[in-house]
């Protein structure tokens, strides 16, 4: 009911569209490569129109602006093996190799858990009582995967709101976090093996 609410309440105040990606180059984003072992370019690149990315070495891109109330649109695929990879939002603080940020998870079977990088928080992570916080807090998503088998094309759907995030993969409603940081860069990851990802837009709310 709450995430009906919300998506409606911000189609009626949808502005400003940005693509993210323009098709062409990669010119509106900036890269980090763990511990910087190859040029960015043998990881990240423009094929057929597409974001290629390898997956190896680990790392990830990032735009090169900061963003803040908005629907993000992302489409991705998987070239072979269903791997892993992430959407990044709300990075406060670029770091090799993670940021301070909050991930969107595509990892095969997991898209739109959250994990909190580099010291990230939700106030729906809950920690128990007399526990260390794990190095990789998670958030799981609320229903079971709706990812398409890899190969076929999956698609994104994330509204950031005043730091609150509803995400939507493939039309089904997974999970909401609510952040204190209201604006950052957003990412695409480099982890596992070939992904390719289309249509990274963003339409300021």
């Amino acid at each position: 009911m709450a995430a009906s609410i919300f998506v409606g309440a911000t189609s009626a105040q949808a502005q400003k569209t940005v693509k993210l990606f323009n098709g062409k180059d990669l010119s509106n984003w900036d890269f980090i490569v763990d511990k910087n072992s190859v040029p960015a370019d043998q990881v990240y690149s423009v094929r057929d129109g597409m974001i290629h990315i390898k997956g190896q070495p680990f790392g990830y891109m990032y735009t090169k602006e900061k963003y803040g109330n908005y629907k993000l649109n992302v489409e991705w695929r998987w070239e072979g093996e269903a791997t892993n990879s992430g959407i990044f939002l709300l990075i406060e603080e670029t770091k090799n190799p993670f940021p301070n940020g909050i991930e969107c998870q595509l990892a095969a079977g997991k898209a739109g858990d959250f994990v909190l990088l580099g010291g990230s928080d939700l106030v729906e992570f809950h920690q128990r009582p007399g526990t260390e916080r794990p190095a990789f807090p998670v958030v799981e998503r609320t229903n079971p995967s709706s990812e398409k088998p890899a190969g076929e094309w999956n698609k994104a759907t994330i509204y950031v709101k005043d730091g609150v995030i509803t995400v939507f993969v493939n039309g089904v409603y997974q999970n909401t976090g609510t952040n204190k940081i209201k604006t950052g860069h957003i990412g695409l990851q480099s982890e596992g093996k070939d992904i390719l990802f289309r249509n990274v837009v963003l339409t300021q709310l």
